[in-house]
């Protein structure tokens, strides 16, 4: 199963915001249509891939968001960010407390990026982040448990820096795209590799 993780510096960890003005809320826009790229195809909703949210703006950071298949997630922006808020309300206090699941298919925990890594890494996932100085995606050979991270409009803040920078980097090319458009690319990639 091929998985994704979105990395968001401001994408706010309260379900406390705006549904007609998901930019204010820490581009929570971007994140919801992260999550109709990594899911949707046209008339079907992929059964074999797994997203990632880490939020990590305030007041509450860090937030992880987990979304798996489910038949009935919903497909426009607006409910999609209507399922964030109502899980960000479920947020747990402390990373103790565990993975709460809210809703088929959608779980949240109080766990960093750098940790979430860790963790896969050591599932035996192969990490990948995007990155214009990286590989040429269609140089490599999918395994089918890869892991690809990709950040929002702002990158990787200085401190994830010495974090990333062990990470393997491919690229999608030179032209730099919006997170969701990279997502429905590297999909469509590893999909023409299991395809053939």
């Amino acid at each position: 199963m091929r998985e994704f993780i979105y990395y968001s510096k401001e994408a706010i960890t309260t379900g406390n915001f705006d549904l007609s003005n998901l930019m204010k809320a820490g581009r929570m826009d971007i994140a919801c249509n992260v999550v109709i790229s990594v899911f949707f195809l046209s008339h079907a909703i992929r059964d074999d891939v797994k997203l990632h949210l880490i939020f990590e703006g305030q007041p509450n950071p860090p937030a992880h968001l987990i979304f798996e298949y489910d038949k009935e997630m919903p497909i426009s922006k607006k409910d999609i960010g209507g399922l964030i808020k109502r899980m960000l309300y479920k947020l747990p206090k402390d990373s103790k407390d565990g993975l709460r699941k809210i809703f088929p298919g959608c779980f949240i925990e109080k766990k960093g990026f750098e940790v979430l890594i860790k963790e896969l890494d050591k599932e035996g996932k192969n990490v990948f982040i995007l990155s214009k100085k990286g590989e040429d995606i269609r140089k490599l050979k999918f395994k089918g448990n890869e892991v690809f991270i990709i950040g929002d409009h702002q990158g990787f803040p200085k401190d994830k820096e010495k974090f990333i920078k062990n990470i393997e980097k491919i690229s999608i090319g030179k032209k730099t795209y919006f997170a969701s458009q990279t997502i429905t690319i590297i999909n469509n990639e590893v999909d023409r590799q299991i395809e053939n």
